[in-house]
């Protein structure tokens, strides 16, 4: 019954008229009664979740289903943007067929935010992104190759699973090509990148031009090939990962580069403004928007970010006095920049000073938290290849499963970019009670549908781990003083981000205006400067969510202890913002103010 329901309201999705849809989806099926659509709903999201794994076979692996690690979906092609444009009105239509008045909450939920989803990437296919296919911050180019290292999502633990690889790279080397293609559409409709950007990219794409396949990172699964496998399938599988790569992925990266450098750097902008594009302010404001899920203008962000930096200025101007430094806010900077103490002296120390932390963090949680994931995580550097185009640190979720740990990387390529003041706030947001902690918690919730359970808003998540950073005296860290200033620059980075990404992309800033601004009000590292300058020019909007995520959850919660006064509880609170997983800001609202009703 439910399924034939299923198929009617797929069915249904065209429709224009405004009558009764779930009177409509009923009598499709030829069945009298009242349809529960709450399960009509399930059903919905399930089919739904099954044709987006099968379209992104990369997503599949992510999330731990390995039915298609053998598959890397072309999605610069017009075919496959084709059947994405599909797949989101048919779902939209669907979705619409069903009466949402007698959902619970839960089920409102979702019923909410897959409608927004939805809309929301219907109203995206107005921008072609496909043909902006590469940049040096986040490529499939760089992901693929940490991917075929053997240390990643990719499971190299059966002969199997080396054989999906290899397949799996036929696929990778006809996206390379594709974006090749679209790249040369873009030059013919001034749809390109700044030079600054693309420069950047030829070193990444050339370090995997190899004369030698065992010196690359895709002969990694080789070198670590399971003892269990037999002599013949070991030769076997070395002759063909060797042929993978001497005589297909080095060719295809080799290609990339020389397009870049011969064809695409003569052609690329001189501007770095988003609006510089064609259609390029709304495509900006679009981008604003869906990463912060607000309606907050460019210039609203931008006033923000301002307020902020100076509030921040002057409780670093605090920290200064309380350690007894004698000079200017600037030459606190230098100081902090310059002075030995600050400064680990091998890769080895950082990395050990993060597992150090790690412990004295989570022995601290329960004090604050009652729910708390399952999966671990590891401490890693980042990548030779790609550190120096990479920032501070980035965390790679786990499987749902916690058979594959998550990955808090960290950038160990210049040491006067990781000073020892960063230690605490950077492992709270990477890793617990931050990323690692939100998005396990999510990963781990059985009962959301799996679009909820395994999606996400930039501005939930990066707003929930700098509240995490925010609340590390609570927790009884940031003891030292120098520790906290490290809580407050890495604050003062998001708050400069809505200064700086919107003064690029909409109010006509230079990057050497962004630097010098970033400089002024930070004692960041000069090579970190530079790369979050050009990560901003690279990916607009993205870099706007961490504030704003951060400042609405901070509201929310200083809302529901104005109402519940002494009937508080913060674990409870943060039970409640976790466990139903990443939110839209306005959704998260609305359930956080109906949370506080609740408990009164």
């Amino acid at each position: 019954m439910k399924k034939m329901i299923l198929v009617a309201a797929l069915a249904l999705f065209g429709c224009t008229q405004e009558n009764d849809r779930s009177a409509a989806a009923t009598s499709a099926t030829g069945e009298a009664g009242p349809v529960d659509n709450a399960a009509l709903l399930d059903e919905l999201f399930e089919a739904y979740f099954e044709e987006i794994l099968e379209l992104n076979p990369l997503y599949a692996t992510f999330i731990g289903d390995n039915r298609y690690n053998d598959r890397l979906a072309n999605s610069l092609s017009p075919e496959y943007r084709e059947k994405s444009r599909a797949l989101e009105r048919k779902y939209l239509g669907a979705l619409l067929a069903i009466d949402n008045g007698d959902l619970n909450r839960q089920d409102l939920l979702s019923y909410e935010i897959f409608r927004l989803d939805r809309e929301t990437s219907i109203a995206g296919e107005r921008f072609p992104g496909e043909l902006l296919p590469l940049n040096q911050t986040f490529s499939l180019a760089n992901f693929f190759a940490v991917m075929g290292s053997g240390q990643s999502v990719q499971p190299f633990a059966t002969v199997s699973d080396y054989e999906n690889f290899l397949s799996r790279a036929d696929d990778f080397i006809e996206y390379l090509d594709q974006a090749i293609i679209n790249m040369r559409i873009g030059m013919e409709r001034g749809v390109v990148q700044p030079r600054v950007v693309m420069e950047k990219v030829v070193p990444q794409l050339r370090a995997h031009v190899v004369d030698d396949a065992a010196t690359s990172i895709f002969y990694g699964p080789v070198s670590n090939m399971p003892a269990d496998f037999s002599a013949e399938d070991r030769a076997r599988l070395t002759t063909a990962y060797t042929d993978m790569i001497e005589n297909r992925l080095v060719p295809a990266y080799l290609r990339v580069a020389e397009f870049i450098e011969q064809e695409y750097l003569p052609a690329t902008r001189t501007t770095v403004g988003w609006d510089a594009l064609p259609d390029g302010e709304a495509w900006y404001a679009f981008r604003v928007e869906d990463s912060t899920t607000t309606k907050m203008s460019p210039d609203e962000i931008h006033e923000l970010g301002l307020a902020e930096v100076a509030r921040i200025r002057g409780e670093m101007e605090e920290v200064a006095r309380e350690v007894g430094f004698d000079g200017t806010l600037a030459e606190f900077f230098e100081f902090l920049k310059t002075d030995p103490q600050f400064f680990f002296g091998s890769s080895e120390e950082v990395l050990a000073a993060y597992e150090a932390a790690r412990l004295r963090i989570d022995e601290r949680l329960p004090s604050l938290f009652s729910v708390f994931p399952k999966a671990d995580y590891e401490i890693r550097q980042i990548e030779e290849f790609r550190a120096r185009s990479s920032a501070g640190a980035m965390y790679q979720s786990p499987s749902p499963d916690g058979s594959r740990p998550g990955i808090f990387y960290v950038n160990t390529f210049n040491l006067k970019a990781q000073p020892t003041y960063g230690v605490e706030t950077l492992s709270i947001h990477e890793a617990s009670p931050g990323h690692h902690f939100q998005i396990s918690i999510q990963q781990e919730v059985t009962g959301l549908p799996r679009f909820r359970r395994f999606g996400g808003y930039t501005a939930f998540a990066e707003g929930w781990a700098l509240y995490a950073e925010s609340i590390g005296k609570e927790l009884g860290v940031f003891t030292d003083p120098y520790q906290y200033y490290g809580r407050l620059n890495d604050e003062q980075l998001r708050a400069m981000r809505l200064v700086v990404d919107t003064g690029l992309h909409s109010k006509g800033w230079s990057r050497e205006q962004v630097i010098q601004y970033m400089r002024n009000n930070s004692s960041l590292a000069e090579t970190d400067i530079i790369s979050e300058a050009e990560r901003y020019i690279a990916t607009p909007g993205q870099a706007l969510a961490y504030k704003v995520g951060q400042i609405n959850l901070t509201r929310m919660r200083a809302e529901a202890e104005q109402a519940l006064g002494e009937n508080f509880d913060i674990k409870a609170w943060h039970a409640q913002i976790l466990t139903d997983g990443a939110l839209p800001m306005a959704v998260l609202d609305a359930k956080n103010r109906r949370w506080i009703g609740a408990q009164k």
